[in-house]
């Protein structure tokens, strides 16, 4: 189990797939804009793809910083042998985990702001609450 983890599981499930997976989408994202702008699209309909996709690829930045850390560090976790003797290294890797742990949860937050600061039409819909 604790190869299972260590080898598949906090690097792949937790750790690459979702990066890679919304790293990709934020890249069709854009690229998508990018071929709507050669069209003859109204220049409001533009405007609000392109605000869009700031806010995709602010999103999947957001998302990737706060995200590699947590799996690293459970990477780390799992693939160093620390002994039960040695406390301060296991107080160390405690306080790092709930550090990290915090961060991670930032992320869900994180969208909110993000998406607050990116867009002036997500404010506009906000203030109308």
């Amino acid at each position: 189990m604790c190869r299972y983890l260590s080898c598949f599981c906090y690097p792949i499930l937790s750790g690459m797939l979702p990066i890679f997976i919304a790293s990709l989408f934020s890249i069709l994202a854009y690229r998508n804009v990018r071929r709507i702008v050669r069209l003859q699209i109204p220049i409001v309909h533009r405007r609000l793809d392109r605000q869009l996709t700031a806010m995709v690829l602010a999103r999947t930045i957001g998302f990737i910083i706060l995200t590699l850390p947590y799996a690293l560090q459970r990477m780390r976790i799992y693939l160093s042998k620390v002994g039960k003797s040695d406390l301060f290294r296991i107080t160390i890797n405690h306080l790092l985990g709930r550090i990290i742990t915090s961060w991670f949860d930032l992320n869900y937050a994180a969208s909110f702001y993000i998406f607050m600061v990116s867009s002036l039409r997500f404010r506009r819909q906000i203030k109308m609450f």
